[in-house]
């Protein structure tokens, strides 16, 4: 099959669509960011970039601490607005009804309504082009309790949460696989359906009882 070349841009996709919080609970700030990622995950360690002009980027190169959340398919409305709209006009969490409560490990809020947030201590900052690339240590990860099973096991399919691609926001749809299921023999398909993981990325103790 032909293809069409475009000159490079950016295409890669889908990617995650977060709400990242920063600021203070005196004084609480967000915006919307799809440049993001994992960069490690023994240390677990991820990434967001952010244009310099954006109000939030002086908020999070000061304190060094931010907040992921990841929003449900039914708030992309908010996630938009606060990926258009500027903290520097207005208060966008309160506008949009978007609660701040505190965090566990950083003085930075997260938000309520996320089903996941993760609390992220900059240890770096690489000017980028567009962007600046904040590196940060993953320094907790706050789960909504109804995602997780009795047997202490994520299930993220529940989250009901959105991707980015190409301008346009999507609901994730039903499960295709699991990582690794392409190798799997009959007898590891059984045994890891008797002993399902825990948790998936830096597994371990819950790091934060639910808030709000």
């Amino acid at each position: 099959m032909s293809k069409v070349s475009w000159k490079g841009g950016t295409m890669l996709s889908p990617v995650p669509a977060v709400l990242v919080s920063c600021g203070s609970m005196e004084k609480p700030t967000a915006l919307t960011v799809a440049w993001t990622g994992i960069i490690s995950s023994d240390p677990p360690r991820m990434y967001i970039s952010v244009r310099p002009e954006r109000n939030s980027y002086n908020i999070i190169k000061e304190s060094g601490e931010f907040a992921v959340n990841m929003l449900p398919s039914s708030f992309t409305r908010q996630l938009d607005y606060c990926g258009i709209k500027s903290g520097r006009n207005e208060d966008k969490l309160a506008k949009k009804k978007l609660t701040a409560i505190p965090c566990g490990k950083i003085s930075a809020p997260q938000i309520a309504q996320s089903k996941i947030s993760l609390e992220c201590k900059v240890f770096d900052v690489i000017p980028q082009g567009s962007h600046d690339m904040f590196l940060a240590d993953i320094l907790a990860v706050n789960i909504e309790e109804d995602l997780i099973d009795e047997n202490g096991r994520l299930c993220i399919e529940k989250a009901g949460l959105a991707a980015y691609a190409h301008g346009t926001y999507f609901a994730l749809g039903k499960k295709i696989g699991t990582f690794g299921y392409s190798c799997r023999t009959k007898r590891t398909k059984e045994v890891a359906r008797k002993n399902p993981p825990k948790r998936s990325g830096n597994s371990g103790k819950k790091s934060a009882k639910k808030k709000g």
